[in-house]
């Protein structure tokens, strides 16, 4: 191959009048610059982490410590009360020859500076460390701020003057608190009592005081002891047995996806959406690496998970996955009509421009060639079952051809698909298509995405895009951040030519890009798990539609928490569409904590089960009495804040229920995802939209002392 012989730095033959060597001076060219940019970035690294190991101080506060010591020396004042001059008696005898008196004062009053300001430091980080542990703001009621809050916030703005990096706050993060065993059981009786007869309740009840008596107390020891020495009790454990243990699809089950602008398309020229789309990310990863991201909104946020956000995968094992992340990667794998491609974005130790990416992408649009036997569907096997892919990768990908093109896709930066499809809310039927846009993120041909990797990016025909995202390594809330500046960045920072084309020039010299070979014998190119994925994917009943008569704005002037409002919303949508209520799961973040994931807040509880029954039978006293609690209600636990999703989406977590996602839009607009399954016959997708609507509706009209505009009635549903 042609970038196979650019690739060589030097070649040498053998002949009868000796050695012929020919050196390649633009290939060894690329060689040192592709070290420099290494060795920066090596550089960058050990900067970050003097800076960060220092904070909320600064090094240079070392210097200012050292000539405040020396000044108060030079004044015939003593400040260490005695200690320079124990440590000058410590100095090691080859410095006591070497130096004179006056040197070895100077040097003993220099260590003395610096173990001063190491414990001023230390000092500094315990104080935000318990300042980072206050969660009572969390509990006070909206417009009501406690003073101990108004300190705690000045203190906190103090402490955070000096402009953090992204890991900053890490080691000043106050680890996730063991909540007491009566605690926990008592939340837990309390979030099933709405769904328990009498005597069900009874019986679980003794249940949980026999449970507390006897294993549970034994295991609440075992967790108080991991708490001790772990930086965080639960989250390795989430990770590896919510996730990496889990030995069914990925597909549809863990991944989830996000969703391009719904109303505007920067551009309808595939290639070039692509290329901005790479650039945009791999700036975010620059600034990743760099640190650069503010772990910082109203208060700090632990930022670990974006650690392995690229150069990451996930690889199948017999009993429980493995995530491997590597420090860097200088290309993305890019899939299109069946063949893979290794796209390198850099040349000479620089990224490639906007306009050299869509160059190189439209090179692979271009090109002709067929794919290898097997080629096509071999992404089906990260879509199936993981034993028999951890299977199939050992027996016919642990070496040779395969195991080096294996290599590239999962060293590759990320994922990405250049589908054949046009998506989007378009044409006649725009809810429909938006539907069938959902499904397409989902799970897509169920082949054609490799849903392995930490993330995969899909530029669609007609310039559309989305993101599949791989749920172990992180949870959606920091994949949103990425996605959200990568649409930013591309359509308002990089822009487009009036044609549609990304901006700047090409270098010519580019090679293209390289075609990754493979060589998939028969027994493995006809698996199981693509059947596997076709069915799960086929049961999948999506229906994402904008809610667009009110949003927060108007809800907030009802002097009611928007997240709230929408949890209600759905109890009341669910008991019209099922007659009866459910336990709800809703996901919420413990990034207030160190390495903190996510956590469970049981929105069905006995007073909004009590508030819908009495909305439905017109009980109006018992209605406004419930509605005060609305009013005041605080979404989450503490260290939980409410998701913020960005029509970022996975399936429900129950066979016969429903899952809703939501994104709060601006002031005036909320999107909402709802998905089921067809396996499932009590349940519709559409119809519980229809219902989540005039829900939404009823309420606000009730807020609003407006019963006109209820539309309640209408909306009823005969339990089947």
């Amino acid at each position: 191959m042609a970038e196979a012989h650019q690739a060589v730095a030097f070649q040498f033959t053998i002949t009868p009048e000796g050695i012929d060597l020919q050196l390649s001076y633009q290939a060894l060219n690329q060689i040192y610059l592709s070290g420099v940019r290494s060795w920066k970035k090596r550089v960058s690294r050990m900067k970050n982490r003097v800076i960060k190991g220092v904070y909320p101080a600064s090094p240079s506060s070392w210097l200012f410590v050292a000539i405040a010591i020396l000044a108060t020396m030079y004044m015939q004042s003593d400040p260490s009360m005695g200690l320079i001059s124990k440590i000058q008696q410590h100095l090691p005898l080859s410095l006591h020859m070497s130096l004179s008196a006056q040197g070895q004062t100077m040097l003993s009053a220099l260590v003395f500076s610096t173990l001063l300001w190491l414990s001023l430091i230390l000092t500094l980080r315990l104080c935000l460390k318990l300042l980072l542990s206050y969660h009572r703001w969390m509990f006070e009621l909206h417009g009501k701020v406690s003073n101990t809050t108004k300190v705690w916030v000045s203190l906190l703005r103090l402490f955070s003057r000096r402009k953090p990096l992204l890991y900053s706050y890490q080691t000043s993060l106050p680890h996730l608190p063991v909540p007491a065993i009566k605690d926990t059981l008592s939340r837990y009786l309390e979030s099933v009592r709405p769904l328990l007869t009498d005597q069900e309740l009874k019986r679980m009840t003794d249940l949980a005081n026999d449970f507390e008596s006897t294993l549970g107390n034994r295991l609440q020891r075992y967790l108080k002891l991991k708490a001790l020495w772990a930086t965080n009790y639960v989250s390795d454990w989430w990770e590896e047995y919510i996730y990496l243990r889990g030995r069914g699809p990925i597909m549809v089950n863990s991944n989830y996806y996000g969703m391009d602008f719904l109303y505007v398309t920067p551009t309808t020229v595939q290639a070039a959406r692509a290329g901005n789309t790479i650039t945009a990310l791999l700036l975010y990863r620059r600034k990743v690496n760099k640190e650069e991201l503010t772990p910082v909104r109203n208060i700090p946020l632990c930022a670990a998970q974006c650690e392995r956000m690229f150069n990451t995968t996930r690889t199948p094992g017999a009993e429980t996955d493995v995530l491997q992340h590597w420090l860097d990667s200088d290309f993305v794998v890019v899939y299109h009509r069946g063949r893979y491609f290794r796209l390198w974005v850099y040349r000479g130790g620089r990224l490639l421009s906007p306009r050299e990416l869509e160059h190189q992408i439209q090179s692979i649009l271009d090109d002709p060639s067929p794919p290898f036997p097997g080629e096509e569907k071999l992404g089906a096997l990260t879509a199936g079952d993981r034993c028999p892919w951890a299977q199939m990768r050992k027996q016919f990908f642990s070496s040779g051809v395969n195991r080096r093109s294996l290599d590239a896709i999962e060293r590759a930066a990320f994922f990405v698909t250049l589908d054949d499809e046009e998506q989007g809310m378009k044409g006649d039927d725009p809810a429909g298509n938006l539907d069938r846009y959902a499904k397409s993120l989902l799970h897509g041909k169920c082949y054609d995405r490799w849903f392995d990797k930490s993330f995969s990016i899909v530029i669609y025909k007609n310039g559309k895009n989305g993101l599949n995202a791989e749920h172990s390594w992180a949870d959606a809330p920091t994949v949103a951040h990425l996605w959200e500046y990568t649409l930013a960045t591309d359509a308002f920072h990089l822009g487009y030519t009036q044609d549609g084309h990304c901006k700047g020039e090409v270098e010519r010299s580019l090679p293209p890009p390289q075609r990754l070979a493979w060589d998939i014998p028969p027994e493995a190119q006809v698996c199981r798990s693509l059947a596997v994925a076709q069915a799960l994917a086929a049961d999948v009943d999506c229906h994402v539609f904008p809610f667009r008569e009110f949003g927060k704005g108007r809800i907030k002037k009802c002097r009611v928490s928007p997240d709230a409002f929408i949890q209600i919303s759905l109890q009341l949508a669910h008991y019209r569409d099922r007659g009866g209520f459910c336990l709800t799961y809703e996901a919420s973040m413990t990034r207030l904590f160190r390495e903190g994931r996510t956590e469970t807040v049981r929105s069905c509880s006995s007073e909004s089960c009590t508030f819908v029954k009495a909305l439905e039978e017109h009980l109006q006293q018992e209605v406004k009495r419930l509605l005060s609690l609305i009013k005041h209600q605080k979404p989450g636990e503490p260290g939980c804040e409410m998701k913020l999703m960005v029509t970022f989406v996975s399936s429900q977590v129950a066979d016969d229920g429903y899952g809703v996602s939501y994104i709060i839009v601006g002031e005036d607009m909320i999107n909402f995802h709802v998905s089921s399954k067809y396996s499932c016959s009590e349940t519709d997708s559409r119809r519980f939209g229809v219902q989540l609507r005039k829900a939404l509706q009823d309420i606000m009209a009730l807020l609003s002392g407006d019963p006109k505009g209820s539309s309640k009635g209408s909306a009823q549903v005969q339990p089947k």
